[in-house]
């Protein structure tokens, strides 16, 4: 996937006003318009300009675009946003700022930032006195998801200045994190969303959960994995070996005869939500960096007493 520099495409400086935008791509939709445009590749052109249109004029996806630009070559060669480049930032509304018809037509790019954001919120607005629901991406520790937890959150919202540039104010939330909850779910705070109109209710907030990366736990759903080193030993022989889980530490008995990438279950020891998860270990057989002279012995003794087994026999050799 290709990054796509809008400020390029529409060929304005980084720190235009929000006015200016707006006039230039008056401008250029007029030049190249397909209904009209003599240029070429008119029509290209066009949906390009639209694209980066959509996120320079809404200047809560201005800002998150702007941070993730700072670090856009971290995705080189095929361009692949961060996880995480959007978390914290609060958007408000639904996904697209405006009525674009060609909204379905933008890029990969333009989808793997954006083309969710409208499907975080409950609603949009119920009433035009009440308030905008708003939503915003935050990263949480596994270990929350099992024990619940209370924490405090910083969120980053987007202010216009007084010359029409985007600024970023932060405001600091105290949430409390439910035990059971899965990635990609939401915690709702009503009332938290913008303030109502006259009088009117304020929206709510929704903060859509992600798992800070773990250093030895991976997460798919309520499935929680690991991958347990075990001796070549433990693999021949069959062993009891503790095991950590994000809910302590667990008693292991592993076969006799156990391949390394042999697949073991413990049933709901996932993320303990009313449906609990599963947790999988995955053996990994691991061997010795150094041999002293007694083992290299052993490993020699073993080799003549095995020499009837042979692991590449399916292969034909």
């Amino acid at each position: 996937m290709q990054y796509k520099d809008y400020y390029k495409i529409m060929g304005i400086a980084k720190d235009a006003p929000q006015d200016q935008i707006k006039r230039t791509y008056r401008k250029l939709a007029r030049k190249y318009h397909p209904d009209v445009s003599k240029e070429k590749d008119a029509e290209e052109h066009f949906k390009e300009l639209g694209e980066a249109y959509e996120v320079l004029k809404d200047p809560e996806k201005r800002a998150a675009y702007d941070q993730l630009g700072a670090n856009w070559k971290a995705g080189q060669p095929d361009f692949q946003p961060p996880p995480d480049w959007d978390a914290g930032f609060e958007f408000h509304g639904g996904g697209y700022t405006g009525d674009n018809a060609n909204a379905a037509d933008f890029s990969d790019f333009f989808s793997s930032l954006f083309g969710q954001q409208g499907g975080f919120t409950g609603r949009h607005q119920a009433q035009h006195t009440q308030g905008e629901d708003s939503h915003a991406k935050v990263f949480i520790d596994l270990e929350d998801a099992y024990h619940g937890a209370s924490r405090s959150l910083t969120l980053r919202t987007t202010v216009l200045s007084a010359d029409g540039h985007p600024e970023i104010k932060n405001r600091t939330l105290n949430i409390k994190i439910p035990k059971g909850i899965k990635e990609g779910q939401n915690i709702r705070l009503q009332g938290q969303g913008s303030p109502g109109i006259a009088g009117g209710k304020a929206g709510d907030l929704y903060l859509k959960i992600a798992f800070n990366p773990h250093s030895i736990y991976k997460v798919k759903g309520l499935d929680v994995s690991l991958e347990l080193p075990i001796t070549p030993w433990e693999a021949m022989l069959g062993a009891k070996v503790q095991v950590p889980t994000p809910a302590g530490m667990v008693d292991l008995k592993i076969p006799a005869a156990s391949s390394s990438g042999k697949r073991m279950r413990l049933k709901g020891r996932g993320i303990p939500a009313k449906a609990a998860g599963d947790f999988y270990i995955t053996l990994e057989i691991v061997l010795p960096d150094k041999l002293s002279d007694k083992e290299k012995e052993l490993y020699e003794a073993l080799q003549q007493e095995a020499s009837h087994f042979n692991p590449r026999a399916k292969l034909g050799v």
